[in-house]
């Protein structure tokens, strides 16, 4: 007697996000400010400038930039505009933050060219396994546009979830 195994996961409706299919490629680096400070407190414009015209800017290529300041220092909002200025003829993203931050544009510009529509009414699975480190605003994100449209919301592998939202039922 041979009974046919069905697939009961690959025959549901739930739709699956994986956020991984997401990640852009690419060199994360990070440039700190604070080493162009005097005394890591005071920024020289003088010197400031000249180490705009003389660094090679040209180790960025390709890369995805996020400039910062480690140092408890003011530092005037001009220094970083020459900073991505100098960048940009280099650098595939420029971003002010952190490299969590940059991680989560460069994920939102992915997340803001998809039709979300295709999610109407569904049943949708946002994957928690992943290769790559999603940030946790990344999943925040994918929850709140797809909570006025999807009829429920589970995190998981679709064979495992947790559930984060239903629609109730009117």
């Amino acid at each position: 007697m041979s009974e046919e195994i069905i697939n009961k996961v690959a025959r549901s409706p739930l739709q699956t996000i994986d956020l991984e299919e997401l990640y852009v490629p690419g060199q994360r680096v990070t440039l700190d400010i604070k080493d162009q400070l005097f005394q890591e407190m005071i920024l020289k414009e003088k010197d400031f400038r000249d180490f705009i015209k003389s660094n090679d800017w040209s180790i960025y290529k390709g890369k995805h930039v996020a400039i910062h300041c480690s140092a408890d220092a003011i530092v005037p909002t001009w220094a970083y505009m020459l900073l991505a200025v100098a960048l940009k003829p280099f650098a595939t993203t420029i971003i002010f933050g952190s490299l969590e931050e940059m991680e989560a544009q460069l994920f939102k510009a992915k997340l803001d060219s998809i039709d979300w529509s295709v999610y109407q009414n569904g049943k949708v699975v946002i994957k928690g396994c992943s290769k790559v480190n999603v940030p946790v605003a990344v999943y925040v994100d994918v929850t709140s546009r797809l909570q006025p449209i999807a009829s429920s919301i589970m995190f998981g592998e679709p064979c495992s979830t947790v559930p984060i939202f239903k629609k109730p039922k009117v």
